[in-house]
């Protein structure tokens, strides 16, 4: 029996009260930045894509592409997402319900990390295998433990430990091609932190340098092979 959150009363229930309206405004501004000064670069604009994991859709809702996919299994989802974007209420270990190769990039953020096991991770990254074209992207954001340390257990749903080094090793093992693997990206979680402005997280996604100081989540993406 997995003993990961999967009742999705209980999902519901964690983020109407992680991601009240104030932080959830905050989440959104920042992930409008976060998308159009870094992660769009990475995106096609035609591409079809899908945000694994998508909560409220704050990564989704702010991608420019030519079809885009969101899955999750928090019933509230759905009242978040932008016009247009597809909503597939699932288990990400099981058969994605869509078609062999059609999908550019697969983009997730700050999930893997809820999933109960290596297993669970394993059969997910299967699955977007199979659903991404050749070439096609994964895309992945997630605390590391090699910095996160013991705050990692400060959320009831988090599960799996991983580092970039580990997360990209399973992506070798399961048909992928490492483009990069960065240890230190973002700052750990936006959970009782200061709501920096806008212009403070621009400046931050130009200067690596800064990254070594305060990024304790990776950033890792592949291609598929």
């Amino acid at each position: 029996m997995s003993t990961s959150v999967k009742d999705p009363r209980e999902l519901q229930a964690i983020y109407e009260r992680r991601f009240k309206d104030e932080r959830a405004r905050y989440r959104q501004a920042l992930w409008r930045t976060l998308v159009a000064d870094y992660f769009q670069a990475l995106v096609p604009p035609n591409a079809a894509v899908l945000d694994l994991g998508c909560g409220y859709g704050e990564f989704i809702n702010h991608v420019t592409a030519g079809s885009r996919h969101a899955m999750d299994l928090n019933p509230k989802s759905p009242e978040h997402l932008a016009p247009g974007v597809q909503f597939h209420f699932q288990d990400c270990s099981q058969r994605w319900a869509l078609p062999d190769n059609s999908l550019d990039v697969v983009f997730t953020s700050n999930f893997f990390e809820h999933l109960p096991d290596k297993l669970a991770l394993k059969l997910t990254l299967l699955e977007a295998h199979r659903c991404l074209k050749p070439g096609g992207r994964l895309i992945a954001l997630g605390p590391n433990i090699k910095f996160v340390q013991g705050a990692y257990w400060d959320f009831w749903d988090h599960f799996l430990c991983l580092t970039e080094a580990s997360l990209a090793e399973a992506l070798v093992n399961n048909g992928y091609d490492v483009e990069r693997a960065i240890g230190r990206f973002l700052p750990y979680t936006t959970i009782n932190q200061p709501a920096y402005p806008m212009a403070f997280v621009r400046l931050y996604l130009r200067l690596p340098v800064v990254w070594r100081l305060f990024g304790k989540q990776f950033l890792v993406v592949a291609t598929r092979r």
